[in-house]
């Protein structure tokens, strides 16, 4: 039976071994659970040439390209023209995941923040919009994105994980809260609190599959039909029906990453 809904789970990552050989199975179950459109996710040049390869091969996935905090390095003049290279693909959509991890720490922060420095300059040359991985780094996060907000697209808080306060001063930059299956977790409070009190028009949902699999599938390999949990929790939260939150979090997907609407058959 078809979903009264549409829901896009804005950030997965598909070239994982864990969904090796099953992209059509898992763009099955997704389509059943109403998620029409996926956002694969690449996390340095090897995985977004990749991602990129996987949304050029199905109508429903698009992609990223980016160099995660873990994998930080001082990037020549060539790893930049090759993220522009790969974020040039018409089924690219934005540059990332980008950031600073100060929470595990497996890069010096000194070149985490150098890294993440000069892909949102890359991010404001080619106009695409980012998306931040930010863990335990806010102020910095805030110091150094802040000089780039002004001329950056609207971008997404990946996998928000800060309170209300943090929340504010992001929304305030013009960007966008992503809510992961955390946000189902009993002990999320804070989470759950921000997303009864974002705006809507601010709000996306994601599942960061394979990992941060929400309730009731924990334990589980996460993929993208679990949006739907996520969706229908930040609904609870904000005491509004499930099909008002999937609207506005794929008009928002939308707008963010400039994806149309699939061709109905």
């Amino acid at each position: 039976m078809p979903m009264s809904f549409e829901l896009i789970d804005t950030h997965a990552h598909l070239d994982f071994p864990e969904f090796a050989d099953q992209i059509g199975s898992i763009i099955d179950r997704a389509l059943q659970a109403g998620v029409s459109q996926i956002v694969t996710i690449g996390i340095d040049i090897k995985t977004s040439r990749k991602a990129a390869r996987i949304a050029e091969s199905n109508e429903r996935i698009y992609a990223s390209a980016g160099i995660h905090p873990h994998g930080a390095f001082n990037l020549k003049e060539q790893d930049l023209r090759d993220l522009e290279e790969i974020a040039s693909g018409k089924k690219v959509v934005a540059l990332g995941e980008i950031g600073l991890d100060y929470y595990h720490d497996r890069q010096p922060r000194a070149v985490q923040r150098e890294c993440f420095k000069l892909q949102m300059e890359t991010a404001v040359k080619i106009a695409r919009p980012v998306i931040f991985h930010i863990r335990n780094a806010w102020e910095d996060f805030f110091q150094l994105a802040g000089e780039f907000a002004p001329s950056l697209r609207p971008s997404v808080m990946h996998c928000f994980s800060g309170d209300w306060a943090t929340a504010r001063r992001c929304l305030d930059m013009g960007f966008y809260l992503s809510m992961p299956g955390v946000v189902t977790f009993p002990k999320a409070e804070s989470l759950q609190e921000v997303a009864k009190r974002a705006p809507l028009d601010r709000l996306l949902v994601e599942t960061d599959c394979p990992f941060l699999t929400p309730v009731p599938y924990r334990g589980k390999t996460n993929e993208p039909a679990f949006v739907l949990h996520t969706a229908r929790k930040v609904a609870e939260c904000r005491k509004e029906p499930l099909e008002k939150v999937a609207a506005h979090t794929t008009e928002n997907a939308r707008t963010v990453f400039g994806i149309q609407a699939p061709i109905k058959a």
